[in-house]
Order: C-alpha cells, then sequence, then structure tokens
C-alpha cells in the first residue's frame, strides 16, 4: 500500500513500511525512509509509485484552472470540498489515483481561484474577489515586464524617463516600497554596484558636489535660499558719532564685517582701545518677518567656494563695517595704562567712521612673526603690534599663554571656477591672535553685563570637556573665563543678534527683548545648537570633498602622511584624515608614503595603499595635537567651536576642545 500526503507545503508518495497510531513509517522510491503523521496523509493507493508523481503532474498541466473553477462554483460544490469528491464530479466517474493527486496539485498551485481550508480541502474564491485579485496578478506581471525592461536599461546605463521623474526621491529619500527603488536595486544588485554609482554611471549625477550640496538645501532650505524681499528702517537720530575712526582684520573673502578697532591716546596717558560690533539690532525688529526668517537660518553657511548668509545683502549692507562710511555700532571700550592692564571698561551704542578694511593676504606681509621687532613700514603697524601686545597680555590673564606648543596649521579653501586651492596658515599668526582676544575679552564682558544687570542671554560654557549652551552666565573652562556670550557676529549667527539686543537694553536702560526664563529665548537655544551642528558638519563633509577633489584636479599618486593611531593617518597634503587598511602596526607620528588607488567624490571615499616608512624624515611632535583645520572622516569628526567663525572668536577653544574630540 503507498501513501499521498502533504509535507512542508509540497506532495510526496511513498510506499507504507509500518503503521502506528498516529503515524507512519515509509519508504520513498529512492529507498529514503521517514516517518510520516497520520494526518498528512491525503489519499492511500496499490498502483506503483514509480512515474506516479511524474505522471500526476502531466494530468494537471492538462487541466483548465478556469474551467475547474467554474465547476466548482456549482450549487453541489458550495462551500468547502475535498479534492477527491470533487475529482469524482470532474471526471464523471471515480478517479484513478494519478488523476486524484493531479485534481489536488491543480487546486494547491492556484490559491487566487481555490482558497484553502484544510489538508486536501479548499473552497472556490468569489468571483468578485477572483476578478480584482486576477487583475492584481496581471498588474504584477506587467510591472515585472516593465522592470525587466528598465532594469536592463539602467545596465547598460541609460536612465528610463519614469526613473528620472523620481530622482530626488531615489537619491536623498528612497522608499523601499515603490517600483523605481525596487527597480534600481535590481539592476545595481546585477551591476554589483550601489545605488548613486549606478545613477552616476547613468549620467543622472552629473556633479558630485551639487549631490553634496543637494542633500543639504533639500534638509535645511527646502524653499531655496533667497530671502523675501524686506524693509530695513535704521533711526540713527539718537547715536552719536565716536571721536575715534575704526578699521577691520578679515580675510579677503569676507563681505559681512561685523567687527573692528579704534585706538585712541588719552590725556591721562592712558590708552583707550575700542572694539567696535555692528549693530544689526538697531535695524531688525523683534518678530518682524526678517526677524522670524533670521530665527529659521540661525547662521550663515559657509562652504568652501561659496556661502548662504543668515542675512539678505539688504540687511548687510546697512550694518557692514565697510571702509569709509559711518554705520552703528555696538562698543566696547577698554581703558589700558602703561602696564597693559585694563583699569575701565565701557560699552555704547554709537556711530563710528571706518577708515579701512585690512585683508589678511595684503596685510601679513607687514604683520607677522618677524615684522614685530621693527617697524615694517604699513601704515597701521604701530596699532597693530599695540593690539597684539594687548592680546597676549589678556591671553596671560586667562592663562592660555604658551609659547612653547607647538604650531599649528589652520586651512583656508579657495574655488574658483571648480579649481581648488588650499592653503595652509600658521594659527596663533600675529594678526590672527589680537582679533581673537579682543573678540574673547568683548563676548565675556557682555556677558558678564547681563549676568550682573540679571537680564537672560545665550552663553557657550565649558565644563569638564564638554562644550554646551546655555541661559545662565557659566565658566568656560577651554576658554579660561568666568562667562562666554557670542555677541562679536551679530550679522552671521543669530545668538550673537540675540544677545546684541538684550546688550544693547541694558546699555540704553530699556526693557530687555527676552524676558528671564523665557521660553523664546530657551527655543532659539536650542534650535541654534542642532542648526550650527548641522552647518558645521556640512562645511567639514564640503572640505573633505573638495580635499578629495584636490588629489583628483592635482593627479596626485602618492601622498606622506603621518601615522595618528592604529590605521588612522593624516596626509599631508591635502589636509585629510582617513583609515589605510592593511597599514602594518606603527607607532603614533610615524611617517609613511601611501598610494593613491582610488578617489570617489560621490561617495566620500579615499583608498590608499601602505607602500613605505619615511625612514629620512623626522617624526612629527605636532601631529600628537589634533588640529582645527584638519578635514576629519564622519567617524571622528571634532565638535569644533571656531569651525564657522573663521578662526575669529573662538580660536583659542579648539586648542582644548579638539584634544578630547578623538577620546
Amino acid at each position: 500500500m503507498n501513501v499521498f500526503f502533504e509535507e512542508d507545503g509540497s506532495f510526496k508518495v511513498a510506499s507504507i513500511m509500518t503503521e502506528a497510531q498516529g503515524s507512519i513509517q515509509v519508504e520513498s522510491a529512492s529507498g529514503k525512509r521517514s516517518k510520516v503523521k497520520a494526518n498528512n496523509v491525503l489519499m492511500r493507493f496499490e498502483t506503483p509509485l514509480a512515474g506516479f508523481m511524474d505522471a500526476a503532474n502531466a494530468e494537471a498541466n492538462s487541466l483548465d484552472i478556469d474551467f475547474l473553477w467554474e465547476c466548482c462554483t456549482a450549487p453541489n460544490f458550495d462551500g468547502e470540498f475535498g479534492f477527491e469528491a470533487f475529482a469524482e464530479e470532474y471526471y464523471g466517474r471515480k478517479p484513478i489515483p494519478k488523476e486524484a493527486a493531479a485534481v489536488a496539485l491543480k487546486l494547491h498551485s492556484a490559491p487566487v481561484y481555490f482558497n484553502r481550508k484544510g489538508k486536501g480541502r479548499y473552497k472556490a474564491a468569489p468571483a468578485e474577489i477572483l476578478k480584482a485579485a486576477l487583475a492584481g496578478l496581471e498588474k504584477k506581471r506587467l510591472l515585472a515586464e516593465k522592470m525587466a525592461v528598465f532594469v536592463a536599461q539602467l545596465k547598460a546605463h541609460s536612465l528610463p524617463d519614469e526613473l528620472l521623474q523620481k530622482l530626488d526621491m531615489l537619491m536623498y529619500e528612497p522608499d523601499k516600497n515603490s517600483f523605481e527603488y525596487k527597480t534600481l536595486d535590481a539592476a545595481a544588485s546585477d551591476s554589483h554596484l550601489t545605488h548613486l554609482k549606478l545613477l552616476q554611471a547613468c549620467g543622472a549625477i552629473p556633479s558630485a558636489h551639487d549631490f553634496h550640496l543637494g542633500a543639504f538645501l533639500r534638509e535645511h532650505f527646502a524653499k531655496g535660499t533667497d530671502f523675501a524681499v524686506h524693509d530695513i528702517s535704521v533711526n540713527l537720530d539718537d547715536l552719536s558719532l565716536a571721536d575715534a575712526e575704526a578699521f577691520s582684520i578679515d580675510d579677503s573673502t569676507t563681505t559681512e564685517i561685523d567687527d573692528a578697532f579704534s585706538l585712541v591716546q588719552l590725556a591721562d596717558g592712558t590708552m583707550r582701545v575700542g572694539i567696535h560690533i555692528s549693530a544689526p539690532a538697531l535695524g531688525i525688529a523683534l518678530d518682524s518677518p526678517l526677524d522670524k526668517e533670521v530665527m529659521q537660518r540661525l547662521s550663515t553657511v559657509y562652504i568652501p567656494g561659496n556661502k548662504i548668509t543668515m542675512l539678505p545683502e539688504a540687511a548687510i549692507r546697512p550694518f557692514s563695517l565697510d571702509a569709509g562710511e559711518i554705520k552703528p555700532v555696538l562698543s566696547l571700550y577698554l581703558h589700558v595704562n602703561a602696564e597693559l592692564v585694563i583699569t575701565q571698561r565701557d560699552t555704547k551704542v554709537e556711530l563710528i567712521k571706518i577708515a579701512d578694511n585690512l585683508r589678511h593676504d595684503a596685510l601679513e606681509p607687514f604683520f607677522n612673526e618677524t615684522t614685530l621687532a621693527a617697524d615694517s613700514g604699513h601704515p597701521y603697524w604701530a596699532k597693530l603690534l599695540y593690539l597684539f601686545n594687548l592680546a597676549e597680555s589678556l591671553e596671560k590673564a586667562r592663562g592660555k599663554y604658551d609659547p612653547t606648543k607647538p604650531a599649528q596649521i589652520d586651512y583656508n579653501f579657495y574655488v574658483v571656477d571648480g579649481k581648488v586651492s588650499i592653503v595652509g596658515r600658521r594659527r596663533g599668526a600675529p594678526m590672527d591672535k589680537l582679533v581673537a582676544e579682543l573678540m574673547i575679552e568683548a563676548n565675556n564682558q557682555w556677558g558678564a553685563l547681563l549676568a550682573t544687570h540679571q537680564v537672560p542671554g545665550l552663553y557657550r560654557a565649558q565644563s569638564g570637556g564638554k562644550v554646551y549652551m546655555t541661559t545662565k552666565a557659566e565658566p568656560h573652562q577651554g576658554l579660561g573665563v568666568a562667562q562666554y556670550a557670542w555677541s562679536t557676529s551679530p550679522l552671521r549667527r543669530a545668538v550673537d543678534l540675540i544677545n546684541q539686543r538684550q546688550i544693547i537694553s541694558v546699555v540704553q536702560n530699556t526693557a530687555p527683548s527676552y524676558l528671564a526664563n523665557s521660553d523664546v529665548l530657551t527655543t532659539h537655544m536650542r534650535n541654534f545648537e542642532m542648526t550650527y551642528q548641522a552647518y558645521s558638519e556640512f562645511q567639514i563633509r564640503m572640505e573633505r570633498y573638495w580635499c578629495l577633489q584636490y588629489l583628483l584636479q592635482e593627479n596626485i599618486q602618492e601622498v606622506h602622511a603621518t601615522v595618528w593611531r592604529e590605521n588612522l593617518v593624516r596626509l599631508d597634503t591635502p589636509p585629510y584624515m582617513t583609515k589605510v587598511y592593511g597599514l602594518p602596526e606603527m607607532k603614533p607620528g610615524t611617517r609613511v608614503s601611501l598610494q593613491v588607488q582610488e578617489v570617489d567624490t560621490l561617495l566620500m571615499e579615499l583608498r590608499t595603499k601602505f607602500m613605505t616608512v619615511l625612514t629620512d624624515e623626522p617624526l612629527s611632535t605636532e601631529i600628537l595635537t589634533m588640529e582645527e583645520g584638519d578635514i576629519f572622516m564622519d567617524e571622528v569628526s571634532p565638535t569644533d567651536d571656531a569651525k564657522l567663525d573663521e578662526a575669529k572668536v573662538d580660536a583659542a577653544i579648539a586648542n582644548n576642545q579638539n584634544q578630547t574630540a578623538l577620546s
């Protein structure tokens, strides 16, 4: 006796060896023995096993599924039915075993037509449901055919128009359930490429730079970077004109000039040093349409060769401290005695004439470490020397002066017509130090002014190596100051604009714009922290892009690098950190030569191969100190207070923060 049974969703036949309660020991035609549950047996028969399933499958293939369904809808088969009973009705006689098995096979293979109700039992699907199911199957079939055509086109590096319409979704926010994504995924898998690389091969991503920029704009500037039209009204009638003229020091690319300096020798021999900050708070009304737009942008976005300003040009120009113009400023005056000790501090809201805008590239040859001892002939040399000496005095007062510290390099990226140049500048150069220290002094003193008058502001604080923002005056250990309120870049940071409003209210003895325990102030602070971090990460990402592009642009095949730790190295040129897989174990500081094997600006990948140890080059002590200007991989990117401030106000913060960035 043989059995026709179901096992793991398929039908099988075997001969009965022994039979017990609830189970049967069987042997297949191949001789394999197994145990089958008795309730899995659908039919017993005496026909020989050899060729049985082949004959049953051949018979099943001859059966018309639509005709079977029509037979099942006959009145005598209304509801559930067993396959043997239906086979008898279909053949008009008692079916032979292979015919009964064929019916079971056919019914089981068409779940759309026949709903399974138990082992060997079925029910015909209702006509309406069957029609809908068949339509769905036909749709799937047509989609499968279309997908096959599209996959072939993609593999031939041709992008179908239908996928082109969903390019934004495919690149930036993939919907894994969509037809377009599944098509791209299938083609990428067949081509052994990532989705982005396949799209690039199809010409859908002509510019890796624009792809990265587009991802950022899509998230943070979905409505575009253009400003609405805003009227700027500035009433300067109540402001007096300062009795000094000021000058600024900035990079040649800076267009939002928000800080300047003045020096006046007083009758008693005291030098009065003025720190003058542009005052857009006088023209941007609280909760005005422009103010609301500013509080959405929260900061200027800096990327090599481009920037997205926090303020529209119409709001920048009335306040930018441009040479030859008289502009409103918030001024901090320092009265400095002959020993470079500050004896008095005063804050004023006033007008001042800007005499000059000094630029780094033109100024540095006349004012650097080697020109401090003798007049270089520059008309501002004496003033700059005095400010530099004051800056060193302020640095010593903060406890941060360390002339033995190894030199570190900052890097500026200049992009012209798609070509990048990466220029290193020694950090702590005289003109950088004087600007940084005077800005730190202003942010410290204006933070103290707010705290003394119990007017809330937004502060940067550092405790235990952690940098955070707060609405209370708390110490910043990295800078060595009792409080630090960003206030010196109001044209470029919303926090500074907010603090400037509060400072002006103290100076003019008016009600502050933001009250104590203000939910609005806290909300702006939290939004700024998240946005500023996102902008900073994007800037670092684009600097990494331009480092990789520099390797391609200069056709660099071999680079020198210094081992940072394990297989992490820092390239000399460009300033880029990367992992070298297969790098032998070496001590940090070891100099190595690497072969550039692959540069991918789209996926932001650099693949290099270790070549040799540079035994003829001395080990670098500088490498053991993290540099603000280094361009990091994503997994080791630091949080850097100075990154978006053009190394001005917060240059000193990086010295401490960057040390803990990799811990």
